[in-house]
């Protein structure tokens, strides 16, 4: 049969015999999808108020100069937002998945770095930022949570297909 000539219940039967797990998954990448734009859309609204913060908290990584840092510090908030937009409207979801990822890999590479490197800063993944007292840093579980939403860009660029998008 030609596809031209397929009736409304031959695609019924085909979506109904499919498998669960099948079935699921646009449901899942839904979820995820929608998490992640929960994610970075908190994260650039808490810096974006503060933007002097947000600059100081990529200062604190001593990974750039001054100006690159300002840069980045103002520029990220926007960033995280645009992010949290398409991902949540469902346009060019793998791709939003993507760069969601490298940016969720260089989060963990600077905190990696700066716990290596002894400095006692907090994140600012989530607004603040900056220096703190030795005792306060929280490098383990600021990876570890980065790294779990690593993993949900990654199912996301792996299973795009979601519902509820612009995507087609």
């Amino acid at each position: 049969m030609s596809a031209e000539m397929r009736t409304e219940g031959d695609v019924e039967a085909a979506v109904a015999a499919a498998p669960a797990r099948t079935r699921a998954l646009p449901w899942i990448s839904t979820l995820v999808r929608v998490a992640l734009a929960g994610i970075f859309g908190a994260a650039g609204l808490l810096k974006i108020g503060d933007p002097n913060g947000s600059v100081r908290a990529v200062q604190a990584y001593q990974l750039f100069p001054n100006n690159v840092a300002q840069l980045i510090g103002y520029a990220l908030p926007f960033l995280e937002i645009a992010l949290a937009l398409v991902l949540l409207v469902g346009l060019a979801t793998r791709f939003a998945a993507v760069v969601g990822g490298l940016l969720l890999l260089a989060f963990i590479g600077g905190v990696g770095s700066a716990w290596a490197r002894g400095l006692s800063i907090d994140c600012g993944c989530f607004g603040g930022g900056g220096q703190v007292a030795p005792g306060e840093t929280r490098y383990l579980e600021e990876i570890l949570r980065d790294i779990g939403f690593l993993v949900l860009a990654a199912w996301l660029a792996f299973f795009p297909r979601s519902r509820f998008t612009l995507d087609r």
